[in-house]
């Protein structure tokens, strides 16, 4: 049986997008594949716009005078507890009288925790975020920049303040363009150089190496090889990994201490860097300082074996976790015809018969359930603490995938949470019980899709909290 255009209207909102939102189904009925095609044509698709928001450096310099002003407060502190001892020492008893003002001035005392200025920026991206999900049309373009995060992710636990402005400036911004494009902008940027070691990667024979008797850290050569482009165990040896690593030596971050101006901000060391060619993959790059290392990559991101990796994990994330061999051969031919267009690429994942199997084979990570249930009720948290916490508590932390692979695509990893959504679910048909008709909500979430046996349970259902946790716990909801 083949889904009306209703159907595909919703089928469209799960599988590309973040579920529907009410009258999103209807909206799109006419012509589904034209409403997502519309939506990534859009100018400024997948971009988040807001002139307040600090570029990845700004963020780390802020952190860094933050910081540095809190140590000189505490050294401060220090030095006036060292001298009031002192004093004390010399003080006759009637000296040693209570001094009601300095009780009075203990900083913080019984004031609640106020985010530091820091937090406050890290809390911004994370609301921004969190907002483009829930208001997207349908959410297509996010689920693209979402993919492609995560194969390119940095953890927000090692680099905290920058990772939100990772994904702006090298994600979002060549969602629809070129992989190359996002294959740079990833690896130069200093989230990425700092999550992955590289730096502090020194050359051997290198002028720093040579001196300083440090060496080369292969963190991120070997993951951009093994997970950004080539795919594990393919096409290339540890030797590959050692000398790609030496020709991105000296792809560094500006001193912070010494330039606070420009702190952060990426550069090319070329004192940290291995002189001479390379010979990767059977090709010898000559020496030739920062472009190197971008000659490589700019090969790797036109390889085949590159094509056939990043087409299995699309086709894997849009259809299912065994996708068919024929939709990579096709996602991988697009990808080597338009020279790594990835706007090419989602449309590829338009047109595949296999992406709109009414058969629905994916389990939503929980920050893509989560996202749906906002969607669907029409509102969501716009403080960044609810949203970590509903977030970690799912087992899906923000921005903190626990390894470079990032977060596992395969429904297998999400099962055991289920009980954990049904908590939250729980709490949101309590808050919205007195606002949303549970009838209404089955049908602009899942319409056509609900079967039979999900809308006799709904119905029966013993109140309206538990009619729309039902809805939200139905099979039909969780699945992409």
């Amino acid at each position: 049986m083949s889904l009306d255009a209703k159907g595909a209207a919703a089928l469209a909102l799960h599988r590309f997008g973040l579920g529907p939102r009410a009258g999103s189904i209807a909206a799109i009925a006419s012509d589904p594949r034209g409403a997502l095609l519309e939506e990534i044509e859009k100018p400024g698709a997948g971009q988040i716009a807001d002139k307040d928001m600090l570029t990845a450096p700004q963020a780390a310099r802020l952190a860094f005078s933050y910081n540095q002003e809190q140590q000189a407060k505490r050294i401060s502190a220090r030095i006036s507890t060292e001298q009031r001892q002192t004093t004390m020492a010399v003080m006759t008893p009637e000296d040693s009288k209570p001094d009601d003002t300095a009780m009075m001035t203990v900083p913080g005392a019984g004031e609640p925790q106020q985010a530091t200025p820091p937090q406050q920026n890290v809390n911004r991206e994370i609301v921004r975020r969190t907002s483009a999900a829930i208001n997207a049309e349908i959410g297509f373009a996010e689920r693209l920049v979402w993919f492609w995060s995560n194969h390119f992710c940095v953890s927000a636990d090692i680099v905290t303040n920058m990772a939100g402005a990772y994904e702006r400036e090298a994600i979002r911004a060549h969602v629809l363009g070129k992989f190359s494009d996002m294959l740079l902008a990833a690896e130069s940027h200093p989230a990425m150089l700092v999550y992955l070691d590289n730096f502090r990667s020194v050359g051997p024979m290198s002028v720093a190496g040579l001196l300083n008797k440090i060496g080369l850290n292969e963190n991120l050569g070997r993951e951009i090889l093994e997970l950004h482009t080539l795919g594990v165990r393919s096409v290339y040896t540890q030797e590959d990994v050692y000398r790609f690593a030496k020709t991105i030596t000296g792809w560094t971050l500006r001193p912070m201490a010494t330039d606070l101006e420009r702190g952060n901000e990426f550069m090319f060391n070329p004192r940290r860097h291995e002189p001479g060619p390379q010979t990767i993959l059977g090709k010898t790059y000559p020496e030739g300082g920062v472009e190197q290392g971008q000659a490589v990559l700019a090969d790797l991101a036109r390889h085949p074996a590159t094509a056939a990796h990043v087409s299995f994990k699309l086709a894997r994330h849009f259809s299912a976790d065994e996708p068919s061999p024929a939709l990579v051969e096709r996602l991988s031919k697009r990808f080597l015809d338009t020279d790594g267009d990835l706007k090419e690429m989602a449309k590829a994942l338009i047109e595949a018969p296999e992406t709109w199997d009414e058969q629905r084979l994916k389990l939503k990570r929980p920050s893509e359930w989560l996202i749906a249930c906002w969607r669907a009720i029409g509102a969501g948290p716009a403080e960044a603490r609810r949203i970590l916490d509903s977030h970690a508590y799912l087992g899906e932390r923000f921005w903190r995938p626990s390894a470079p692979k990032g977060f596992a695509d395969e429904q297998s990893a999400w099962i055991d949470g289920l009980s954990q959504r049904l908590d939250i679910a729980n709490r949101i048909g309590e808050l919205v019980q007195a606002r949303i008709e549970p009838e209404a909500l089955l049908e602009n979430s899942l319409g056509p899709l609900a079967s039979e046996e999900t809308r006799k349970v709904v119905a029966r259902a013993e109140s309206r909290p538990q009619a729309i946790t039902l809805t939200l716990m139905a099979p039909e909801f969780q699945r992409r």
